[in-house]
């Protein structure tokens, strides 16, 4: 099948890619001409693993183009994905101008039928908002299908959920987007829920919503944990095992970041509020993960008495493991405080620290975890990368000036390293120090 995905950020180029490596041919569209040169060149703009590999053989095996011509991606297609960005506004609101502007564009080359469908992340009724622009700046009446099929992509491991999701949504409203789109998705051989387009925009934002909403569950019982002495692991293994629970995202820590979880439920907010429902549910929701950040500073106030002065180490800064991405990440919010206290800061991660000079220009950027350590007076863990779990600890504490460690993240075992001489402080685990 022809395909064209417009946009080559995260989500558009996995889905590119991927679709190519089904056997499609597909072109992608970016306005961005240094990205779609990188592209051409195969290094890839931001860190996905196993992507470079699959944009490569996409490339070599003549299925995967790149191109800055919008009008060349409508002309070569029949199926035309959106997946451009919607940042958020100053107001919570998602910025649509990206998809209006692809949207007048593609009118204007629209050539035959085509079946333009949103990938991007839209609040509810985009598709009908924008059928309707297509329409108005059509220059021939020329057949063409809008459609909805939502992405449920994890940065890190987005590969695997393209061609392994728990299912795949497709909002259409004619036989023919529906044909077209079910033939696309069915050799994945995964559910396909098929719903109308305003269903479809909803499932994405519920669901994101909602995984929100069981993190900052979890971090409100850490709360409770640290205030009686109980373990939130423990908890959390307790609920998981309810299979109307289950265990997924009951992982306490400093707090959800990333591009999606934050806009999304921002925006999810804003969608209630225009259709008239206060959803005060996810506003606490949000309430609790911005407290949580400030949390992991409380403790270290507290561990430390005076933050002025001291060195702290951090030990990853991307928002989650298996990516470069700081958008919005916890880490950038507690480095801040941090420094306004009047701390030195030291950090390392295996894949942000490009990113890093950017959003944190004043921390000291170093080149391994035992570098962070050397004459800190805390270390603090804000991301779970694997090669974090294992260090060697008693070279750790020699490095350090104190032996403290803020797991943000809940990664270590407090009594193993208590017995190794740290002082450990984790997220609810029963472990704080009494005031």
């Amino acid at each position: 099948m022809e395909i064209s995905v417009i946009g080559a950020g995260h989500v558009g180029l996995v889905t590119g890619a991927c679709f190519a490596d089904l056997g499609h041919r597909v072109v992608m569209v970016d306005n961005d001409a240094k990205r779609i040169e990188q592209l051409k060149r195969g290094a890839m703009p931001y860190y996905e693993p196993g992507l470079e590999e699959l944009v490569a053989r996409g490339v070599r095996e003549h299925r995967l183009a790149f191109t800055t011509s919008l009008k060349e991606g409508v002309q070569k297609s029949t199926i035309i994905f959106i997946a451009v960005g919607t940042p958020q506004k100053s107001n919570g609101e998602a910025d649509l101008a990206y998809v209006e502007a692809v949207a007048r564009s593609i009118a204007q080359h629209l050539c035959g039928y085509r079946l333009i469908v949103e990938k991007s992340t839209v609040p509810v009724q985009t598709g009908h908002r924008l059928a309707q622009t297509i329409k108005t700046y059509l220059k021939k009446k020329h057949p063409f299908d809008v459609a909805s099929n939502p992405e449920f992509l994890r940065e890190g491991t987005a590969i695997q959920d393209f061609m392994k999701p728990d299912r795949v949504v497709l909002g259409v409203e004619s036989q023919r987007a529906r044909q077209l789109l079910r033939s696309l998705y069915q050799p994945l051989g995964v559910p396909i829920v098929v719903t109308d387009i305003k269903s479809a925009e909803l499932i994405k934002h519920a669901s994101n919503s909602f995984l929100s909403m069981k993190i900052s569950f979890i971090n409100a019982i850490a709360t409770l944990c640290e205030r009686c002495g109980a373990d939130v692991q423990q908890v959390a293994e307790g609920m998981g095992l309810d299979e109307r629970i289950g265990r997924s995202f009951l992982n306490a820590g400093v707090g959800f970041g990333g591009f999606c979880f934050p806009k999304d439920l921002e925006a999810f907010i804003k969608i209630s509020e225009q259709l008239g429902y206060d959803f005060e549910l996810l506003k606490a929701v949000r309430r609790i993960n911005e407290a949580q950040k400030g949390s992991v500073l409380e403790k270290m106030q507290q561990a430390l008495w005076v933050i002025k002065g001291k060195t702290i180490g951090v030990l990853g800064l991307a928002f989650k493991p298996n990516t470069d991405d700081m958008r919005y990440a916890p880490a950038i919010e507690i480095i801040e405080g941090l420094l306004r206290e009047g701390a030195m800061v030291k950090a390392f991660d295996p894949q942000a620290m490009p990113e890093a000079v950017h959003h944190l220009p004043t921390v000291k950027l170093c080149r391994d975890p035992y570098e962070v350590a050397r004459h800190a007076d805390a270390l603090a863990v804000l991301t779970e990368w694997n090669e974090f779990k294992e260090l060697d600890f008693a070279r750790l504490k020699r490095l350090m000036r104190q032996p403290l460690i803020v797991d943000g993240r809940n990664i270590y075992d407090p009594q193993r390293l208590q017995a190794l001489g740290f002082r450990y402080i984790g997220i609810g685990r029963g472990t704080l120090e009494p005031h």
